[in-house]
């Protein structure tokens, strides 16, 4: 027991040494006493390029999280959940919350009413981008966020400690270096008080440290640059990944075009809620036959009932309420017109027009 306390403690004597001696040396090149072992260009630059990776990660990783997830609590809240692991629940959007209240709200004023109609109709228009917004993020975070964070916390990690450790050789090597330049210093001296056979010995110590340390450096700084190295090939990776997210993107921004573009249409159809608001509306303030504005003879004029939207370059978009010139052609069938409005011509659909002369 005693034996064993006995080199415990010659050990930790030996690591605090070692940790002084380094300490020491680190000072003295931070004030220009010591020299310093430089690495080679080529390793600088590989450094200096993990440095700019780990930096640009981060903040891309950080950002990103911020647009799947904006409300900074929330996110905190779902770092917490991923922990959990099979416990996390799907987390409600709050497009989707919006969805429910308004299918709750238009079941409550009645889905018989316009209002309640309405209502109905654009909340499940809600809940459908709500659920196209998780799919997004879902997919965003699988392909792209993850990936680019098992970089940082495995890769990068890895890299560091590794160049910590790099650093710590250099730090012995030239401590070795300096331990044999100063016992050569002592053999040159003549007034040294040590024999000749121990300065020799000393130096000959020195000359060993120095090949081991420079042993481990050698073997330290290859390892590292093989990490510094994978770099390029992590970037191709990182590529893949970022045009996964690009990808997710415009499937993600095309759905919900899609799901709001289908919901116009239903809100504008003829004998829908909206188009049946703006007919009580339009019965009300527009004109009757007998006060109606005289027009220019010679051409059928009419009056889009409600907004229309062009489907292609074909069509004529509408606003409601705005007069247009119209014909008949007899390539097209008996309820679609040719509009025109000033140099702009096109299909119309019959049943959003009121035929005025």
């Amino acid at each position: 027991m005693m034996d064993f306390s006995a080199k415990s403690l010659k050990g930790l004597v030996s690591d605090v040494g070692t940790v002084f001696t380094r300490a020491k040396q680190y000072a003295e090149e931070t004030i220009g006493t010591a020299e310093k072992t430089e690495l080679d260009a080529q390793f600088e630059s590989l450094a200096d390029r993990a440095d700019r990776t780990k930096l640009w990660t981060e903040r891309i990783v950080s950002k990103t999280e911020a647009v799947l997830q904006p409300n900074p609590n929330t996110r905190y809240g779902d770092m917490i959940f991923d922990k959990i692991g099979p416990l996390k629940g799907e987390r409600t959007r709050n497009l989707e919350a919006l969805g429910t209240d308004m299918i709750d709200a238009g079941v409550e004023y009645g889905p018989g009413t316009v209002y309640g109609s309405a209502l109905i109709k654009v909340g499940k228009a809600q809940q459908s981008l709500g659920g196209t917004e998780r799919e997004f993020v879902a997919n965003s975070d699988r392909n792209f966020v993850q990936p680019l964070r098992k970089f940082l916390d495995e890769d990068m990690r890895t890299i560091t400690k590794e160049r910590k450790i790099l650093e710590t050789k250099r730090l012995d090597l030239d401590a070795a270096k300096n331990r044999l330049r100063k016992a050569k210093t002592l053999e040159s001296q003549t007034n040294s008080k040590l024999k000749p056979e121990m300065i020799a010995k000393e130096i000959d110590q020195a000359e060993h440290e120095l090949r081991l340390a420079q042993e481990d450096f050698d073997r330290q700084i290859e390892i590292t640059r093989l990490l510094l190295e994978g770099i390029s090939a992590a970037h191709s990776n990182h590529v893949r990944c970022l045009n996964d997210f690009v990808t997710a993107q415009i499937a993600f921004y095309a759905r919900c075009n899609q799901h709001m573009c289908d919901l116009q249409r239903e809100l504008q159809s003829p004998g829908s809620a909206l188009s049946s608001i703006r007919g009580q509306v339009n019965d009300l303030t527009s004109p009757s036959d007998e006060i109606k504005p005289s027009l220019p003879l010679g051409k059928r004029y009419a009056k889009a009932l409600y907004d229309y939207e062009s489907k292609d370059s074909s069509e004529l978009s509408l606003m409601a309420n705005e007069v247009i010139i119209v014909s008949h052609s007899s390539n097209l069938d008996t309820d679609v017109m040719i509009g025109e409005r000033g140099s702009q011509t096109g299909k119309v659909p019959l049943a959003y027009l009121e035929i005025l002369n």
